[in-house]
């Protein structure tokens, strides 16, 4: 539907077209008609929705942090899936892993070589020296949340410590590259360069996600991406940086049966962190974490 310049804007800020996002639709459609892809506009969050993720996101971090209060040795995973679960419901959210696609759980809890999607059980229990992915994913009223922490369990040994803490850093290069009108593949090739700088590989297959209104929106965020390849970062543009890094080779196999956890090939250890961003108009807002 075509807007004139003094319509109410699409996004619903009130403003006219011409004073909010016709430059940026122009813009993009110049972009477009050179080869460069860009979202669709349903991909672009508004001021209304961002909001609404923000939202969502308290719950998604209240999580975490409730689990960051109680995690220790001696805990099984299934108690890491009932603190997420519980706080989730007692803040009117809802558990957005739980019975997504058949998954059984409220969250996912990656362990040592376990690179994502851990089913939590009462048969795993932590130890001291363990470190552990909790992959949290919230929905209030609609909106999508998502963002994991890595833990370390009493004291770990400095291969693995330093496997996590570098991590977290090659996450925070991807971030970095979020610019308006740069793009998806300069983040990828930031995480993956620092990486393999440090001596780990990256995992290719799985990656981050565009998110907000659905669980996983495109687009689809790879870490061992090139740099100016990708889809243009335009500002509302919303997704998750949650690069897989892993000690040793990059291969990764599926549990054939449970059918969702990954594990590293050569039993190495994986860590990952997770954020979850939008794209402004002078660079990024952490939405989620």
């Amino acid at each position: 539907m075509k807007i004139s310049p003094n319509d109410s804007c699409w996004c619903g800020s009130g403003k006219k077209y011409k004073k909010c996002h016709m430059a940026n639709d122009d813009r993009m459609a110049l972009m477009k008609s050179k080869g460069f892809i860009v979202p669709s506009r349903e991909l672009l969050k508004t001021p209304e929705q961002i909001e609404g993720i923000k939202r969502s996101a308290a719950i998604n971090m209240a999580c975490l942090d409730a689990v960051s209060k109680e995690i220790k040795a001696g805990m099984t995973t299934a108690d890491i899936d009932h603190i997420v679960h519980e706080t989730t419901i007692s803040m009117g959210g809802i558990p957005a892993p739980l019975n997504y696609e058949g998954f059984p759980r409220s969250v996912c809890t990656s362990l040592n070589d376990e690179v994502c999607h851990g089913i939590p059980s009462e048969d795993v229990t932590l130890i001291d020296g363990d470190i552990i992915n909790v992959d949290c994913s919230t929905i209030l009223n609609g909106y999508f949340s998502d963002s994991s922490r890595m833990f370390m369990i009493g004291e770990v040994e400095d291969d693995r410590k330093k496997l996590v803490e570098e991590t977290r850093r090659a996450m925070l290069k991807g971030l970095e590259q979020v610019k308006p009108w740069g793009r998806l593949g300069d983040v990828g090739a930031a995480v993956n360069a620092y990486a393999r700088e440090c001596g780990y590989s990256v995992v290719r297959e799985i990656g981050g996600h565009g998110i907000g209104l659905s669980f996983h929106e495109d687009p689809w965020v790879g870490f061992t991406t090139r740099a100016g390849t990708g889809m243009v970062l335009v500002p509302g543009l919303c997704f998750t940086i949650e690069p897989m890094i892993n000690a040793g080779e990059a291969p990764i196999f599926c549990d054939e049966d449970n059918g969702w956890t990954i594990y590293t090939e050569d039993g190495s250890d994986s860590a990952q962190w997770e954020i979850q961003v939008v794209v402004t108009e002078d660079g990024y807002q952490v939405l989620c974490w």
